[in-house]
């Protein structure tokens, strides 16, 4: 199971709408076991991981046992059933993660598997697996991505210079996992804030990994992002969405759209001039994102926490001081009702070269 869960990983970011699943076949002939097929979710969620580990194994799946990540799919989509496939194929025996919370399958397709004489096992690496298809999860049942934010912290906790400028606070390392991070999400959201005082691209630009870049979405909601800039520009090279209200003009309305920008219309915010941020996430969720990268500002991240919408954290320490001018991380807010909040919980320390990187995690879902 660790083996199909690491194959798995392989496709997070770019199997979306579908879970980024992992198979394994393995045959038990003399007691020693030997792994005859591997497959894991292909680019766009065809074809699924059980049939590329089944054609890889042949004829040598006959008895076998498929380890798999989540539950086979028992529904007619795009493409037939995992569990037709696995009972075409002899499997004798399917040991399956966890079920899939998708009301399309929703332990129908361990049940069918039963029912036709596979013995099935439900649990091994369960909380490795939660992990893994926490996008998934919360796309079919919340209806909306897993959001993870990600913030660079100066050693006196700032994100910025005076007047949201911005300014390199980590080293090389810790880049490298940040793109790494954008290769494994879906999408990637910064606040209009950002996007005018970055100016970014947000692709990812590790090597051989720049068609692993997630689409780019801005909440911008009265359409202040300038057709100049860097995302506008390379709108029809790389996906960018902007997230913004109903009632914007209709000429910057037209202007983004002729760039190559799609526009979604969410209902605007309770107070003040932005854009309800669970409406924005229902509206991502419904066009299928299921990991969802939020790399900034502070005003975005302090509105996703005070509606416990942020489902994890990876704060980059850097050894730099910005100074009391500097911009703080979170609008409104201590840093420590991120990190000290009811909502998160710390899970992993790791030092990246002079930088320190902390995970957090719902606390619910610790393993």
């Amino acid at each position: 199971m660790a083996l199909a869960l690491a194959l798995g990983r392989r496709g997070l970011g770019n199997t979306w709408p579908n879970p980024a699943v992992g198979a394994v076949v393995v045959r038990f002939d003399g007691g020693t076991p030997r792994i005859v097929g591997r497959g894991w979710t292909q680019p766009g969620g065809r074809p699924h991981a059980e049939t590329e580990a089944l054609e890889r194994a042949g004829d040598l799946a006959r008895g076998a046992t498929l380890y798999v990540t989540l539950e086979p799919c028992s529904h007619h989509g795009k493409t037939p059933p995992c569990v037709d496939a696995i009972r075409a194929a002899g499997i004798a025996r399917v040991v399956s993660a966890i079920a899939d919370p998708d009301t399309r399958v929703a332990g129908r397709g361990h049940a069918i598997l039963r029912d036709a004489g596979i013995a099935v096992d439900v649990g091994v690496g369960a909380a490795e697996a939660v992990a893994a298809h926490a996008g998934h999860v919360r796309r079919v049942v919340e209806g909306r991505p897993h959001v993870t934010l990600k913030m660079a912290l100066s050693a006196d906790g700032k994100v910025a210079l005076a007047g949201r400028r911005p300014v390199a606070i980590t080293g090389p390392a810790a880049t490298m996992r940040v793109h790494l991070m954008r290769a494994m999400n879906d999408a990637i959201l910064v606040g209009i804030g950002t996007a005018l005082s970055d100016d970014p691209l947000l692709t990812c630009r590790l090597p051989g990994l720049a068609h692993r870049s997630p689409v780019r979405v801005v909440m911008d909601a009265t359409l202040r992002l300038p057709p100049t800039s860097r995302l506008v520009n390379t709108a029809r090279e790389t996906p960018l969405w902007i997230v913004t209200r109903p009632d914007v003009p209709a000429d910057p309305a037209a202007r983004m759209r002729e760039a190559g920008a799609h526009l979604i219309h969410v209902a605007p915010a309770e107070t003040g001039p932005g854009v309800d941020p669970a409406a924005a996430l229902r509206a991502l969720g419904g066009l299928g994102v299921t990991r969802l990268l939020v790399e900034g500002g502070p005003t975005v991240a302090a509105a996703l926490l005070r509606a416990d919408l942020i489902d994890a954290a990876v704060l980059l320490h850097g050894p730099a001081v910005i100074g009391p001018d500097g911009v703080d991380p979170l609008e409104g807010l201590s840093l420590t009702a991120l990190t000290a909040g009811p909502a998160l919980a710390l899970q992993a320390t790791e030092m990246l070269g002079p930088d320190r990187l902390d995970a957090y995690a719902r606390r619910a879902e610790s393993p």
